[in-house]
């Protein structure tokens, strides 16, 4: 069974770097993005989610490790 994408179902068209909430979803405990496998994003909004997410990091929004 393939997971519906998270961003199609919501009707976003461009992931935003300041919307921390939603970039949070999408990493593991250890602050790492997790994979397209596991959260069922497609390919186009996985690429858009990564630029996103460090974009955010290099800016401080999220950090580049937890503890």
């Amino acid at each position: 069974m393939q997971k519906q994408c998270f961003f199609t179902q919501n009707n976003i068209k461009y992931i935003d770097y300041k919307d921390v909430d939603i970039l949070k979803k999408f990493l593991n405990p250890h602050g790492r993005i997790m994979a397209k496998k596991k959260t069922g994003v497609s390919s186009k909004y996985q690429r858009q989610l990564a630029t996103a997410v460090k974009r955010a990091r290099f800016i401080g929004l999220l950090p580049f490790v937890s503890r």
